[in-house]
């Protein structure tokens, strides 16, 4: 179905803006993605917006000519509308042409396949929506089985963090659980916990990785627990040679990825 909204008061209209808040967006179980690029790259991961929003007056392009099609194959809708509404339900300025709106999936641990890859990243309360995304781009960048979000973490259904996952939020496994719900699911199978530390520590340079391997980072300002930490069967510390007495949550996770990597291929 194809149609044209005009006003600003339109319900559909007032819909989609209320996507931009977290409450709203679990509510309804929908999140909105914006942006040519993040919307090819869910319809190449197999998903494809339930409604697709387009400004009036944009160029043609054939990637976006494709989406409409497979929009409209899946029963799906597209609502064209002015540039300024469309600008009303981003919340931006200078919006992107088009927006879609997308079916939150199950982000439970029971759908893991852990053996699907070697590498899995973990985060505990980590609250920046960039560094989510961040982490969810490096788990594909090292082929990662995909991110666990452990007690409190940032929404990654939110606009900052699925801009900051350049459309890995699409190509990575997702799920969310409490600690404990965490440890049990993961002492059920196979699996090394690891995790960057200064606790009883060795150098992450030549440490001993194995598949499948978990890396845990913790938030951003408090870091880990100790009882968490404790619960790891590898810590590992990254030498600090400058003022700086620790990297960024989501780099730290990036560089010893990397490392795991890079062990694991070895």
């Amino acid at each position: 179905m194809r149609r044209h909204i005009t006003g600003f008061s339109n319900p559909t209209v007032k819909h989609l803006r209320s996507l931009r808040d977290k409450k709203h967006r679990r509510r309804a179980g929908e999140f909105l993605v914006e942006g040519l690029r993040l919307l090819e790259d869910a319809r190449a991961s197999g998903r494809v917006p339930s409604l697709l929003v387009m400004a009036e007056g944009r160029a043609p392009h054939a990637l976006l000519a494709r989406l409409e099609e497979e929009v409209e194959a899946a029963g799906g809708e597209i609502v064209v509308t002015t540039p300024d509404i469309l600008s009303k339900i981003t919340g931006k300025e200078n919006p992107q042409a088009v927006a879609g709106v997308f079916g939150e999936w199950d982000t439970g641990l029971a759908r893991l396949d852990r053996g699907a890859a070697p590498i899995w990243l973990v985060a505990q309360d980590l609250r920046d929506p960039g560094n989510l995304g961040t982490m969810l781009r490096t788990g594909d960048a090292v082929g990662a089985g995909g991110l666990i979000l452990i007690d409190d973490c940032a929404d990654p259904f939110s606009a900052e963090a699925v801009r900051a996952s350049m459309g890995a939020v699409f190509t990575q496994g997702l799920a969310r659980a409490r600690w404990s719900e965490f440890v049990e699911w993961l002492r059920a199978g196979e699996g090394q916990l690891v995790a960057a530390s200064l606790r009883d520590a060795v150098p992450y340079r030549g440490a001993a990785y194995r598949a499948p391997c978990f890396i845990l980072v913790g938030n951003e300002s408090r870091g880990l627990p100790a009882a968490y930490e404790a619960e790891c069967d590898l810590r590992v510390t990254m030498t600090m040679r400058g003022r700086a007495d620790s990297l960024n949550a989501a780099v730290a996770g990036a560089v010893l990825a990397y490392e795991v990597l890079a062990a694991l291929e070895g």
